[in-house]
This record gives C-alpha cells, sequence and structure tokens, in this order.
C-alpha cells in the first residue's frame, strides 16, 4: 500500500521537525477505519491482524509520542522513573528505543500514586503512569478503540472521539420533551467506578485482542505510594491513557440488562430509534448515568435490575448519589439543571447551568482576582478571557443569557474593587474615563473594561451567542469510512461555534485544516494564530499548539 510506504519513509526521520504529521496521520486513520469496518463486517481474524499491524506500527508510536508528550495536559508530569520527553531530541530518542523494543513483551513500571481534591471534599486517586507506559497505552488505544466503537451503544458518551456532555444533555432533552411520557428519572452513579471495576470481566472482553497480555499487565502492575510498592487486585488507574477506554469496555451492556431495544427506521438517510414499545430510556456518561421511564415504580425496579450488570463488573451504586425524582422536582446532571417549569403555553422543559456549576465558576472568578491583586488591567483580562469564554461556550447551548447577565454583573463588581484597589487615590470619574469604554465590535453599552495601553478589551458572557447543539447521529463514530463528509461538516460547524469571529474568518481560508500538518482543525489539540512565511510575505495562520513545538 502507498500510504504505508510513504509513512515508513517518514517515520526513519532523525528530525523531529522534519516529520511529515499529515501522512503519519492518515495512515494510522486509514488503519483505524479498516479495523472499524472489518469489525461492522463480524470479520474477526481481519480484526486481529489489523490490530497486530496497528501494534507494530512505527507511524503509530511516533502519534502516540506526540500525543503524551507535547498535546496532553501531563505532559511535564513524570512517573516513577522521574523521566519526560520535553525536548525534540529527547523525543526522538525514545522513538528509536521503542521501535527497537517489542510491544507485546513490554513490561510496565508501577503507577506513581498521587490524589486531587473533589468537589465533596474528599481526595481523588490518580495513578501516573511512567512516559514509556503512556506511549505503549496510546498504541493499544487506537488498536483497540476502533473495534469496540462498533460495539459501544449509542447513549454512551463519556470519553469517546467526537462525543461530548452536549450530546449526552442533548440526548436527555429529547427523552424528557414536553411530549415525552417519561418523566420519572433514575439518577445513578457508580461508586468508585474506576477503583473497582472487575479484573477478570475486562480481561474476559478483550480475551481476543492481540495486546491482552499487556492490559493484563497494566491491570496488575500495582502502584508506589509513600516509597511503597501496593498490589492492585481491581480497578483500572484514573491517570492512564487507556483506563477510561477500559472503563467503557467493562460498562457496556447496560442497555441490554435493562431491555432498551432499538428499531430500524425507514427514512432516507437510515438510522435507528429507541422502539416505541420500550418504556425506558437510558444516558451514560463515564460513571454517571440516568435512566428515564414512565412510572415512578419502573424507575424503583431499576435497583433491582441492575444487580446482575453490577456484580459481574465489581462495582455498587453510590447511595448519596442514586436517586429518583420527578422531572417536575428537576436533577443536576454534567453540570446542568433539567426541569419541567409551568408556563403560560403549558409545561414545558428547561435546561439551564446548574447552581454548582455557577458557584464553581464564581469561585474561579474570585480567586483570580485574588491572585492577581495590584497586577495590571492588561494582566487581568489575559487570565479572565480564557475563563469567561470558557464557562461562556460550555453553557451557551441551553438556556443561560440570565446567567450570562448574572456572571457579567459579577465580574464587574470584582473589576470595581480590583480598580479601585489599582489607584486608591484616584476618583471614580478618572478610573472610568481610562479603562472603561465602548465594545470594538460596536454596540451602546459603554461599560466595557480596556486596556488603555493595547486596547484589549475584558469579554462579556452576554455577547456569546445562545446556539443549539445538534446531538451526534446514533452510533456515528469517526472512525466510519462511510462518515468522512458528515465529520467534516460537523467539525467545522464545531470550530465556528467556539472561536472568536477572526479565528472564524481565519478557519475558513484555511479549508479548516492546520496551516502546518494539513490535517483538521478540530481533532482535540490546542490551536493558535501564528504568523507564518507565505509566498506573498508573513501572514496570520491558524496552526496547532504541538506542531510549533
Amino acid at each position: 500500500m502507498n500510504t504505508s510506504l510513504r509513512a515508513s519513509a517518514h517515520v526513519s526521520h532523525k528530525d523531529w521537525y522534519s516529520i511529515d504529521w499529515s501522512i503519519i496521520q492518515k495512515y494510522v486513520t486509514k488503519l483505524r477505519q479498516r479495523i472499524y469496518r472489518a469489525e461492522q463486517q463480524n470479520q474477526q481474524r481481519k480484526v486481529r491482524k489489523l490490530q497486530r499491524l496497528l501494534l507494530r506500527s512505527k507511524a503509530n508510536i511516533l502519534l502516540s509520542i506526540r500525543r503524551v508528550t507535547q498535546q496532553n495536559n501531563g505532559k511535564r508530569t513524570p512517573g516513577v522513573d522521574d523521566y519526560i520527553a520535553s525536548k525534540p531530541s529527547e523525543r526522538i530518542k525514545l522513538y528509536q528505543q521503542l521501535v527497537k523494543c517489542n510491544v507485546f513483551r513490554h513490561r510496565p513500571k508501577p503507577a506513581k500514586r498521587t490524589f486531587i481534591p473533589k468537589k465533596n471534599g474528599k481526595l481523588r486517586p490518580l495513578g501516573i503512569p511512567t512516559i514509556r507506559d503512556r506511549v505503549y497505552q496510546n498504541v493499544v488505544k487506537n488498536a483497540l478503540e476502533p473495534q469496540w466503537e462498533v460495539k459501544f451503544e449509542p447513549t454512551s458518551y463519556g470519553f469517546r472521539p467526537k462525543r461530548s456532555t452536549h450530546d449526552a444533555i442533548s440526548n436527555l432533552f429529547n427523552k424528557l420533551n414536553t411530549n415525552s411520557k417519561k418523566k420519572w428519572v433514575f439518577e445513578g452513579d457508580f461508586l468508585g467506578c474506576f477503583d473497582h471495576l472487575n479484573h477478570k470481566w475486562i480481561i474476559k472482553q478483550t480475551s481476543m485482542f492481540p495486546g491482552n497480555t499487556l492490559i493484563k499487565k497494566w491491570l496488575k502492575m500495582g502502584y508506589i505510594e509513600q516509597d511503597m510498592l501496593r498490589a492492585t487486585t481491581e480497578g483500572t488507574p484514573q491517570g492512564g491513557i487507556v483506563s477510561p477506554l477500559l472503563a467503557n469496555i467493562a460498562l457496556c451492556g447496560m442497555e441490554e440488562e435493562i431491555g432498551i431495544v432499538y428499531k430500524k427506521t425507514y427514512k432516507s438517510n437510515g438510522g435507528y430509534k429507541i422502539d416505541p414499545k420500550c418504556k425506558v430510556g437510558r444516558v451514560l456518561y463515564a460513571d454517571d448515568f440516568v435512566i428515564v421511564t414512565e412510572t415512578k415504580e419502573q424507575a424503583k425496579s431499576m435497583y433491582q435490575n441492575l444487580i446482575p450488570y453490577l456484580q459481574k463488573r465489581g462495582i455498587k451504586l453510590s447511595a448519596d448519589k442514586t436517586r429518583i425524582t420527578h422531572i417536575d422536582n428537576g436533577f443536576d446532571f454534567l453540570g446542568f439543571s433539567l426541569r419541567q417549569y409551568e408556563t403560560g403555553q403549558g409545561k414545558k422543559l428547561f435546561i439551564k447551568p446548574s447552581k454548582d456549576s455557577i458557584k464553581k465558576a464564581k469561585n474561579k472568578i474570585r480567586d483570580t482576582f485574588t491572585r492577581m491583586r495590584g497586577r495590571p488591567v492588561k494582566e487581568i483580562i489575559r487570565v479572565l478571557n480564557p475563563i469567561i469564554r470558557g464557562y461562556g461556550q460550555y453553557w451557551k447551548h441551553v438556556v443561560s443569557k440570565k446567567t450570562f447577565s448574572y456572571m457579567d454583573h459579577y465580574v464587574f463588581s470584582k473589576l470595581i474593587k480590583h480598580l479601585k484597589q489599582l489607584h486608591p487615590k484616584k476618583s471614580w470619574k478618572w478610573i472610568t474615563k481610562r479603562y472603561i469604554m465602548k465594545p470594538n465590535h460596536g454596540g451602546n453599552n459603554k461599560w466595557t473594561l480596556t486596556c488603555p495601553l493595547t486596547n484589549i478589551q475584558l469579554l462579556k458572557m452576554a455577547w456569546i451567542k445562545i446556539e443549539r447543539h445538534v446531538m451526534v447521529a446514533y452510533k456515528n463514530s469517526p472512525d466510519d469510512p462511510n462518515l468522512k463528509g458528515y465529520w467534516e461538516k460537523r467539525d467545522r460547524k464545531v470550530f465556528n461555534s467556539e472561536n472568536t469571529l477572526d479565528r472564524m474568518k481565519l478557519a475558513k481560508k484555511q479549508g479548516y485544516r492546520c496551516a502546518l500538518c494539513k490535517h483538521t482543525l478540530q481533532n482535540g489539540e490546542e490551536v493558535t494564530v501564528r504568523n507564518l512565511e507565505t509566498s506573498i510575505g508573513k501572514a496570520a495562520k491558524l496552526v496547532h499548539v504541538p506542531c510549533i513545538k
């Protein structure tokens, strides 16, 4: 295959910056798509052959090194060996070492145990593997994930490619809308899900995978805490790249246990929908799930119906977070509050940012002002804008206008205090004349914080347009070669909805592809603007951050 030959030629380069990532990416993507297609057609022998090929692929190793050492948030966090590959020369050296090794004979090192605080005040244990283990985990993930993308349930959204919390919320809206008979909600949460999953069940589910011996080693590799090696007899370590995928594999099968059946539709675009005779629906995001039913008795019966499912996987329901409620009373899910309200036109379902989510945003903004006390306005704007934009983009797909206005007032009240502390001997009139101006994009609202030196302005949430999120269709996966057009169109829409007008214009000029690696901008990597040399001189271009490091 020509792609294979070209990929092999490029991975032999000794210079990290000379690697043509577009060819490397195309080769790995093509193999993933072939695995997906073979699994769809139930060609198990071909699936294993292609997985073995991808596990040994040099291109897969290179992409995995790039993911672990440049793209992931934990790229500067070492494992027990205190090794990180932060320089291009170190990445090339790591690649040369891994190419000489056999992935099937790799011996993982124990994870480094650390703890991070949870929102309920408790601590969440993390197991941080070494850089080499993380690279191999990403190699395994690329080979295993496309096979299971065929098997995963359509209402599962956590830790899956191109699926988000907004897809899960949109699915719930469809299940609980005004015309639906399903009004009772069973809110579920698995108690310490990652820490208690049954190893035997995971090994059984992945028994036909060529790299299953490596998965067994990762599950049993243990962790080091306070300089002591401790064994792991259950669970997948939080912090590992392959752990979320293994958790999804273990949790797959709930719909069948509770009796959800799908029926093929005969519309022009095909697809499936839940059988109208089915009285229940479900949405799963990682270890949180919601089951909706027509009656309270059906909701109560879920405790009993889920027992076989839970026993196979070695997990339990959390007593604190598992409850039954009516949609009129509302419930929180993934940072949103879903509740049915009485209106002039009858009862309507509204989804709003939850009180906990708003409180978390306020705390982050307050802590930012505390940390930046006495700093100049341009630094305040530089730090606050990403926070405001991040929460605004997350909330903009639901009923959020009042929340946006409330948050803008909260930020402005903090700004007044900051400006008065910055200039204690100046009058409020002098402060407003220097820092408060009309927005650059126009409008009558003159109360916009503006840096007098750079003319950069503080973003207001009210400027963010409310847009309805379009849910990902049924089992659609980016590994399906037949859906290339679907994902290109969807990626453009997502990129446009999450960025500023200037970035949207640049993206359109570039065909929604990185100016350096030519891969789609919406691929999970951070995007930035850089002045690059062109035939007519320097010009602003959108590029992936790892491409310039």
